[in-house]
């Protein structure tokens, strides 16, 4: 969990109990659970809009569509430079 260890997690914890206080630290913390889930759903919904795939749920079939059709476009891009480079050496000879 970010790397902090059991200490310090307690430490931040009595902080956050003596800055807010006991009344007011269960209504800042489900706050903040709220504005977490909200943050994650929106920064998924933005994932989802731009289609990057997400490592926790991989979208095999369309990245595998993907990555065919890159590799035909390369091939017919390495094809048509082949051809122009022969067409000039014939050019040239």
């Amino acid at each position: 969990m970010f790397g902090l260890g059991m200490s310090e997690i307690i430490l931040i914890l009595a902080l956050a109990l003596i800055v807010i206080g006991p009344k007011k630290l269960p209504e800042v913390a489900k706050a903040l659970g709220k504005g977490y889930a909200e943050f994650k759903k929106v920064l998924n919904d933005f994932k989802d809009a731009v289609n990057i795939e997400d490592d926790t749920t991989p979208k095999t079939s369309y990245s595998s569509k993907k990555t065919d059709e890159l590799k035909e476009i390369h091939t017919e891009k390495f094809e048509k430079s082949e051809q122009q480079s022969e067409d000039q050496k014939k050019d040239n000879a």
